[in-house]
């Protein structure tokens, strides 16, 4: 019987030890950030250097920049608590928000609101003029999980009539630069991405104006929210909000191009759950 209770004992420690050490911790020492593959990893990360040591600075913690694959994986690695802050798109927030214990805290500022929209981009040769001749047509979008660059543009699509797979193809390239190139290229002869990025691919003259035009602009959707683990310290939670709401630092905000960041809750992205509904997507099988 005293074996039997001993092993039991061991048993015990074994399994409720690991499950303490796999939580995860309130007050980490590194804190983990997690920034969107919306463009080549590693200019990602060398453009979010400034915050990296803002938040180091302000926070007094190591800060480690995370760039995953794609959304899935990054959706995946909040799920399983392997980040404690991540930069969502819309559409992704939401998704994530379904499998993981976060809560969005600010969203991305321009030019005074937490709004943006996204564009329906042609190629000038492909003799495009309005949606409905996108027709037969191949159309690029970003990523599945992303708002600007697959769920809104495909709704604009949807409004006029036109289903992917019935109406024209479409075509899942990952990165809104890789829309813009695909459509410049003539891969694909209409395709969906965020506006602002669009522009910044124009001014920075990766995408040249005269191949590519822009036939239609979305309504406004809320902003590219900042997320953290509902399970950090409070204190430490409370911190990481104010520090991100009070950001003004111009090297710290090119990189998003933006003028700061606003508050924000999971209400506002009702909207982006409705784009859902209008699609029939099961969002849940993203």
């Amino acid at each position: 019987m005293k074996k039997i209770i001993a092993l039991l004992s061991l048993v015990s420690v074994v399994v409720f030890g690991n499950t303490a050490l796999a939580a995860p911790d309130a007050d980490p020492a590194t804190l983990k950030v997690a920034l969107l593959p919306d463009e080549n990893a590693s200019t990602v990360i060398k453009n979010n250097q400034p915050l990296k040591a803002l938040l180091e600075k302000e926070l007094g913690k190591n800060i480690e920049i995370v760039v995953t694959t794609d959304y899935s994986s990054m959706i995946e690695a909040m799920r399983h608590g392997r980040l404690d802050l991540a930069y969502f798109g819309p559409l992704s927030y939401v998704l994530a928000k379904q499998k993981s214990n976060i809560e969005p805290f600010a969203a991305l500022k321009q030019k005074g609101s937490t709004t943006y929209q996204s564009v329906l981009i042609v190629n000038a040769a492909a003799n495009i003029t309005r949606i409905a001749d996108i027709t037969d047509k191949n159309v690029a979008y970003g990523d599945k999980a992303s708002t600007s660059s697959h769920l809104i543009p495909k709704s604009m699509l949807a409004k006029a009539g036109l289903s992917a797979g019935q109406n024209y193809r479409e075509h899942f390239v990952g990165a809104h630069d890789a829309v813009a190139l695909a459509v410049q290229n003539g891969h694909a002869q209409a395709g969906g991405l965020s506006k602002p990025i669009f522009e910044s691919l124009v001014q920075r003259g990766m995408i040249d104006a005269n191949k590519v035009k822009v036939l239609a602009e979305s309504a406004p959707f809320p902003q590219y929210p900042w997320t953290m683990r509902s399970n950090l310290k409070p204190e430490l939670k409370e911190k990481i909000r104010e520090v991100f709401l009070n950001i003004n630092d111009p090297a710290v905000l090119k990189a998003f191009k933006a003028d700061g960041f606003g508050p924000v809750s999971d209400k506002d992205y009702d909207a982006v759950r409705d784009l859902g509904s209008l699609l029939k997507l099961d969002l849940s099988k993203f």
